[in-house]
């Protein structure tokens, strides 16, 4: 049986697309989580709606810190669908969304549930 490692979707991306190690950062007036993303050496700033860490990343508020801890339990899948949708669209800022993280194609380890 042979066993297949999930790469990061961003590997397959025409665009060299890249994450710096910035702390993430609260947006109280959106309620998202920001983030920096590298397109092509260009800093691209992103973001994740707090209805999303909750749904996907464990949250159970929107305060400040516990969405903060969520991002961290989901960075690398923040930062695979992330990529993905800068791919998508040009490497344009994005606002990641709860559904995203249900469209096909936005899920790089899906052929490896059963």
């Amino acid at each position: 049986m042979k066993v297949f490692m999930p790469r990061a979707a961003y590997e397959d991306s025409l665009m060299h697309i890249t994450f710096t190690d910035d702390a993430p950062v609260f947006d109280g007036s959106s309620l998202t989580v920001r983030f920096t993303a590298c397109v092509d050496s260009e800093p691209v700033v992103c973001a994740i709606s707090a209805e999303a860490l909750e749904d996907h990343f464990g949250a159970d508020s929107p305060l400040e810190d516990v969405l903060l801890r969520a991002f961290e339990r989901g960075r690398a899948r923040i930062r695979s669908v992330c990529a993905e949708a800068l791919d998508e669209n040009g490497g344009e800022s994005v606002i990641l969304h709860s559904g995203l993280f249900r469209v096909e194609g936005m899920e790089p380890d899906r052929s490896l549930k059963k």
